[in-house]
């Protein structure tokens, strides 16, 4: 029997909507129509942290319990209003998608992605705008050494001139986005690597520069490769593709810095709502040109 349908218009664009009652999150009965609620209640906030950057999906045709995949190129069959980006994979050249309008995104979730991932350049892949510090707790680590880790990041950032916004990684961790005059990107690269060495040697039993699972035990990853042109990071109000309809959602320092329980900086699409309503986009200073500082010579 063919699934059934239901056509929408979305800013002019006719979408054709399938499944909408599937179970993506089966533990909370959180459905492929939530999901697309979701992205259309937060794409004012989200899709500025989109435009210009080649998106890359993970798609869970059977929900988070089942298979899932990486898609990186135009998948066949895409509207010929989708905006894209010639890009350079392993692979060989390919086209992605650029998340340009709430009509993409909503289009891209009813292909049953659950994440979206951007990199840290626009346009093109020599110059990035930003820097990332990726903080992922180790074994015997959690959300607590995670915010003593980027408190650590943010002072020695700011003795570099740099201001430093922060969100959830929707899983266990957080992400600090620095914004940057665009620099080359083996330049950022390697600032980045000197930064994960110069805190691991100023906070040893807490932040760690090396992948190593032994040596991250009890200890914070700063995993300074995610600044590579061809890495990407979960953005900012994507679902992740974990048991419950997790966020990756924008904190402040101060939320940081009194965090006293993990489950206090974890945010499911349903708390989203509300805390917009009160926050607005705590990561709007970043679209701001004038933020932006070069990276030290």
């Amino acid at each position: 029997m063919p699934a059934e349908r239901t056509v929408v218009e979305v800013e002019g664009r006719r979408l054709s909507l399938s499944h909408l009652d599937k179970p993506m999150y089966p533990a909370s009965g959180f459905t492929k129509a939530a999901v697309l609620h979701h992205y259309g209640q937060v794409a004012p906030l989200m899709l500025p942290h989109l435009d210009g950057r080649p998106a890359s999906f993970v798609r869970c045709p059977g929900g988070v319990d089942g298979e899932r995949f990486w898609a990186k190129r135009v998948p066949p069959g895409a509207p010929d209003w989708i905006s894209d980006l010639e890009v350079e994979l392993r692979t060989g050249p390919a086209s992605q998608v650029v998340v340009a309008d709430l009509a993409t995104l909503i289009w891209a979730a009813n292909l049953d992605t659950i994440e979206f991932h951007v990199p840290q350049w626009r346009d093109a892949p020599e110059l990035h705008d930003r820097l990332i510090v990726d903080l992922d707790p180790g074994e015997g680590a959690d959300m607590l050494h995670c915010c003593a880790a980027a408190l650590a990041v943010r002072t020695v950032l700011a003795e570099d001139g740099f201001e430093v916004w922060a969100k959830t990684s929707g899983s266990k961790g957080l992400h600090l986005t620095v914004p940057l005059v665009p620099a080359p990107a083996v330049q950022v690269n390697a600032y980045a690597k000197r930064l994960a060495q110069r805190l691991k040697a100023a906070y040893p039993q807490l932040i760690v520069s090396r992948m190593g699972k032994e040596l991250r035990r009890d200890r914070v990853l700063l995993d300074w490769s995610q600044n590579a042109s061809a890495k990407t990071t979960v953005a900012a109000y994507s679902l992740r593709a974990l048991a419950e309809p997790t966020v990756s959602t924008p904190v402040g320092w101060q939320e940081i810095a009194d965090c006293r329980d993990p489950a206090e900086l974890s945010f499911t699409a349903d708390d989203l709502p509300e805390r917009l309503a009160r926050l607005g986009d705590l990561h709007a200073p970043l679209l701001d040109p004038s933020v932006a500082r070069r990276l030290p010579g």
